[in-house]
C-alpha cells in the first residue's frame, strides 16, 4: 500500500502541476506510478467537462472558453506532454538519420518544426473546442477521453522497446512492474472505453477505435524512425490521442444537433 501511494505521488509529480507532497525517485517508488497516469487525465477531463458547464451557465463566448480549454491540460500538466510533441515534430522534420533524431530529442531547447506544428495543434485544438462550445451534446466523452489517452502513453512505455538507455521513459520502463503496470493499464482502457459507449454510443466506439489505430500506426513509426520508443514520442502519442478525442466529440455533436 506505501508503494502504491508513494507510486501516486510520483506520477502526480512528473506528469500533472499539482501541489503534491514530493518523494524520492526508486525502485519501489516507481514500480507502480505509471499506473496512476490516466487518473491524471480523469482530473483534466473533468476540469475541461466543468469549465464547458460553467462557460455555458455564465454566457461565456465560444472564443473566451475555447482559449480556456486549451490552457487546462496546460495548466494542470505543466505541459509536459506538449513538450514531446514539439521535441517529436522538431526530430521527424528533421530528415536525419535515426542518430540525429534521437540527439534532436534529447536537445532542451525547441526549434522552428516544433514551434510551427505547436500552433497548428493548438489552433485546431482552439477551433474544435469553439466548436464543441456550439454543439455540446457529446462534450461528455472528454471525461474518459484524456484518460484513456494517457492509458495508451503509458501502456507504450511497459509494453514497448526503448530507443535508448536513458530517458524518462527508460527509467520509468526499467523501474516498473511491467507485469502489472500492463494489467492495470488495459483495466484503464476497459473502464474508460466503457464508460464511453455509455455517454456517446457508437461515438464512444469511434472514439476507442481511432484511438487504438493511432496508437498502432505511431508504434510501428516509433520503431521504423527511432528504433523504438522515448518520453517524447510517448507524449507525442498521447497529445494527439487528446485530439482524437475532442474531434470525434465535436463530429458526434453536429451529427446530434
Amino acid at each position: 500500500m506505501r508503494d502504491m501511494l508513494s507510486g501516486l505521488l510520483v506520477a502526480f509529480g512528473l506528469y500533472s502541476a499539482l501541489p503534491l507532497p514530493q518523494v524520492e525517485w526508486k525502485k519501489n517508488t516507481m514500480r507502480y506510478a505509471l499506473g496512476f497516469l490516466p487518473l491524471i487525465g480523469m482530473i483534466v477531463g473533468l476540469a475541461e467537462f466543468g469549465w464547458l458547464y460553467l462557460a455555458r451557465w455564465s454566457g461565456l463566448t465560444g472564443m473566451l472558453y475555447a482559449a480556456g480549454a486549451v490552457a487546462i491540460p496546460i495548466a494542470l500538466t505543466g505541459g509536459i506532454h506538449l513538450d514531446g510533441f514539439t521535441d517529436t515534430c522538431d526530430a521527424l522534420c528533421s530528415y536525419g538519420d535515426r542518430e540525429k533524431r534521437l540527439e534532436i530529442l534529447k536537445d532542451p531547447h525547441i526549434g522552428a518544426f516544433g514551434v510551427m506544428w505547436l500552433i497548428v495543434l493548438l489552433l485546431v485544438q482552439f477551433g474544435l473546442f469553439a466548436q464543441l462550445y456550439e454543439t455540446p451534446q457529446l462534450a461528455a466523452l472528454l471525461l474518459a477521453g484524456y484518460a484513456l489517452a494517457r492509458a495508451f502513453g503509458g501502456n507504450m512505455i511497459v509494453t514497448q522497446k526503448c530507443a535508448k538507455d536513458s530517458g524518462l521513459a527508460h527509467l520509468f520502463a526499467e523501474n516498473a512492474d511491467k507485469k502489472q503496470v500492463s494489467y492495470i493499464m488495459a483495466g484503464w482502457i476497459a473502464a474508460c472505453v466503457c464508460l464511453q459507449l455509455c455517454l456517446g454510443g457508437l461515438f464512444g466506439l469511434l472514439v476507442f477505435l481511432l484511438v487504438l489505430l493511432y496508437f498502432v500506426y505511431h508504434v510501428r513509426k516509433c520503431y521504423k524512425i527511432f528504433g523504438g520508443i522515448t518520453g517524447d514520442l510517448c507524449g507525442m502519442c498521447i497529445t494527439i490521442c487528446e485530439t482524437l478525442v475532442l474531434l470525434v466529440a465535436v463530429i458526434g455533436g453536429l451529427c446530434l444537433r
